[in-house]
């Protein structure tokens, strides 16, 4: 007899009803902000031609997942939602665009589940592509992970951007000597943000150096951004930050958290970097034939990692989360009203009301509201032999176990009345 194993491949995990509850909460909090600015969701391919992806991760690239199909072609599943978004731009060519993308990534690494690290997880993304102003796309990135962080409320976090990718910007691309730079490095050792900057732009011996004064100035102008979005207290240089990707042309910027809210958790979670992003101006451009530039900048918010908090939360409150989306079940007291139940069920489903009822002919009314308070539905619509007779139908609010008659013409009202409530 065959017999199948019943265990996950390693790296993934199979998500219940409670896990899936508290997914989407999550992915719930970080469209919503996205959504505020308009932004359109942009669905990308999973597979996709190996030398797609191939030199543009650094050391990162021995974690892509290489394919092959029937035909010989070599194939790579999506390390990230970057490099496809970026060829996305070339083969269309889209000079100014705004999105973004929640999905699943792959990579080839050694599974940590304690830490949310995975072989297949999700991804939200969020990318600003086109030709714009100094800092102002780098600030809104910036915001928009403050925005989300916050919104989920998982506890104190800092958003550090490193100082060698300012050191290397300014060495390389401004000419500003390795000595001078090491100095200003050292400033930004001790302090960081607005305050020290303006120090540094008083300098004796910076401030006669114009290529300094500049790539002083655009910080300058990214903290100003910053400080009118009410954030820097959420921002530090770090002088220890470096990501691995080769893709990133200017400012990088990670997010982790300092603590978790719930301190009474036995053994927290260390997950490390829950977001992180930067400016990719070159990627556009490897996937053009004529190697035309397109300027980007962008976030990613690590799912699975802040999922496994936000888990190991519900675990330790003993909190009860929703499994389902459905807002009402459909209910009888009595034996022989499968007939009344498939009629009303029938109505509510008609109105637009998200409705079902247990699949069998004679439930026992306790069992059905247990189900209601094991898997998070509000409303229970009973319809008993005497409800029949009055034409009315008892809606019950299975948090407070209050009942009360809706004449049955007005229960569709009734029921949106309190779920927009």
């Amino acid at each position: 007899m065959l017999r199948l194993g019943l265990l996950a491949a390693a790296g993934r995990r199979l998500a219940g009803p409670r896990c899936s509850g508290t997914r989407g909460s999550l992915c719930g909090a970080g469209p919503e902000p996205l959504g505020e600015r308009g932004l359109p969701s942009r669905g990308l391919v999973l597979k996709t031609p190996k030398e797609t992806l191939v030199g543009k991760y650094g050391e990162e690239a021995k974690l892509i997942y290489e394919l092959q199909d029937q035909g010989g072609e070599l194939l790579a599943l999506r390390y990230d939602l970057t490099v496809p978004f970026a060829r996305y731009l070339a083969m269309n060519k889209i000079t100014n665009m705004k999105r973004y993308h929640i999905a699943k990534v792959y990579r080839r690494d050694n599974p940590a589940t304690t830490r949310g690290r995975y072989r297949e997880f999700y991804q939200c993304d969020f990318d600003i592509a086109g030709q714009f102003d100094p800092m102002i796309p780098d600030a809104e990135c910036l915001k928009i992970v403050h925005e989300i962080l916050s919104d989920l409320q998982l506890g104190d976090f800092l958003i550090k951007m490193p100082w060698e990718e300012v050191r290397s910007e300014m060495v390389v691309e401004k000419g500003l000597s390795p000595e001078a730079a090491d100095r200003i490095g050292e400033y930004v050792q001790l302090h960081g943000g607005l305050d020290l900057i303006e120090r540094l732009l008083q300098d004796p011996k910076l401030s006669q150096n114009k290529l300094a004064k500049e790539g002083l100035g655009d910080m300058k102008l990214l903290f100003e951004y910053l400080t009118l979005f009410g954030i820097t207290g959420k921002i530090s240089f770090d002088l220890s930050l470096a990501r691995g990707l080769d893709y990133y042309t200017g400012v990088i910027f990670e997010a982790v958290l300092l603590q978790q809210e719930n301190d009474h958790v036995e053994e927290p979670v260390s997950v490390g970097s829950v977001a992180g992003g930067g400016r990719y101006d070159g990627l556009v451009g490897m996937f053009d034939p004529k190697g035309r530039k397109v300027p980007c900048v962008g976030v990613s918010i690590g799912i699975e990692r802040i999922f496994s908090i936000l888990e190991q939360r519900v675990k330790a409150s003993g909190e009860k989360i929703r499994t389902t989306e459905t807002q009402v079940l459909v209910a009888t007291p009595h034996k022989h009203l499968l007939a009344a139940r498939l009629k009303l069920i029938s109505e509510l489903w008609d109105a637009g009301i998200k409705a079902e009822m247990l699949y069998k002919k004679d439930p026992k009314l306790l069992k059905q509201l247990q189900y209601c308070e094991d898997t998070g539905i509000p409303l229970a619509a009973i319809v008993g032999e005497q409800e029949l007779t009055d034409g009315v139908v008892k809606l019950r609010d299975v948090a407070t176990r209050e009942e009360v008659d809706i004449p049955r013409e007005k229960l569709v009202d009734e029921i949106r009345r309190r779920l927009e409530s």
